[in-house]
């Protein structure tokens, strides 16, 4: 069987160095807002190239506490709108949604599944403060234009970088192209823990300073609380992993994208809608997401043919009866994404017999 993601597997060489780090944070018996969390926070805002990056409990905190932050600063109030991308992951919506402001779905563009920038322009509205847009499956958003349209309306760019880790456009990486960034380190993700871990960057000050407060309930100073914050801190053991794990994150990316390559150009089934992707490092390919009419028969197909698939994502947020208050919108382009998609495997630790394995059973489809 072909896993969709040996998590084991890509975890597996970095064993002895988790279990030595295990070893020393016990013996040094400081678990919470320690020397590993700096170290990390120290070494991924460098990777980032953002000045700062502030470790939280998980992506969707990340998200949540930078559009607190904003409103703590008076730079968004709450009922304000933030325009999203309305076939992403629910958590970019519930961010939203958890520190009282509106979003405002906007279609996608089909071919590469990210904001499209003439639909953002015609969503926006005087209560109209911030745009998130998603990285999603691991390619970068159209940020050039994103940024210009935010330049003009005067609106604050939060990338939601959850899949996205690593990417680049004109140098820039994921995380240092907008005015913050959440990061999500989920164990699937192409940069991922051992549990729940997230992350913060910016290159603003003031909203660094407010983030690592509202991240400890509120306080930088211990039982002095300025601000209702929450509880949401890296973990010391999880910050420790994550060091581990990130020197080798770009080799990682480059074996994500030789398989994309492979898929790309190797797979020829005209039932079979392949990604778009311009052969650039903005794309880092945390999913390699396929579309087709029949994707059900297609993923039973591949099951049969020993090759695990998964669906990204099978229900739009504005179906989801969580969402309800958007039951009446209808967006047929992300409708007929997420009708459509199946992420095939990819990852670091596939064989290359694996991937023509895979491409063999595809084009026999």
């Amino acid at each position: 069987m072909i896993k969709f993601l040996d998590l084991k597997k890509i975890n597996q060489p970095y064993e002895a160095a988790f279990q030595a780090k295990l070893k020393d944070i016990s013996e040094k018996g400081w678990y919470i807002l320690g020397e590993e969390i700096k170290a990390f926070e120290h070494n991924f805002a460098a990777y980032c190239g953002a000045k700062y990056c502030i470790g939280v409990g998980n992506g969707l905190d990340a998200l949540v506490l930078i559009f607190k932050a904003y409103i703590q600063l008076g730079k968004i109030q709450k009922g304000d709108e933030v325009i999203i991308p309305a076939n992403t992951y629910i958590a970019s919506i519930l961010a939203v949604l958890q520190a009282d402001l509106v979003p405002v779905l906007v279609e996608p563009n089909l071919e590469t599944y990210n904001l499209d920038p003439k639909e953002i322009e015609k969503a926006i509205t005087p209560k109209t403060k911030a745009i998130l847009p998603v990285h999603l499956y691991g390619q970068l958003s159209p940020m050039q234009e994103i940024n210009s349209i935010a330049k003009k309306y005067k609106l604050l760019v939060i990338e939601d970088a959850a899949q996205s880790h690593g990417a680049v456009l004109d140098s820039k990486k994921a995380g240092s192209i907008g005015d913050a960034a959440g990061f999500s380190f989920y164990p699937g993700k192409n940069l991922g823990a051992l549990g729940d871990a997230g992350a913060i960057t910016t290159n603003d000050e003031e909203l660094a300073r407010m983030l690592f407060s509202l991240r400890n309930y509120g306080s930088e100073t211990k039982y002095v609380n300025d601000y209702i914050g929450i509880n949401s801190r890296l973990d010391e053991l999880q910050a420790a992993f994550l060091t581990v794990k990130l020197p080798n994150l770009d080799a990682e990316n480059t074996i994500r994208k030789k398989i994309a390559r492979r898929y790309l150009s190797e797979i020829k089934n005209d039932k079979i809608a392949l990604p778009f992707y311009n052969d650039s490092d903005n794309h880092v390919f945390h999913l390699f997401v396929v579309r087709t009419a029949d994707r059900k028969g297609f993923q039973e197909y591949l099951l049969k043919n020993n090759i695990q698939t998964l669906i990204h994502y099978p229900i739009p947020p504005h179906q989801q009866k969580a969402l309800s208050f958007l039951k009446e919108l209808s967006f047929p382009i992300t409708e007929k994404i997420h009708r459509e998609v199946l992420s095939l495997p990819i990852s670091p630790v596939m064989s290359e017999e694996e991937v023509g394995y895979v491409i063999e059973i595809i084009n026999k489809f």
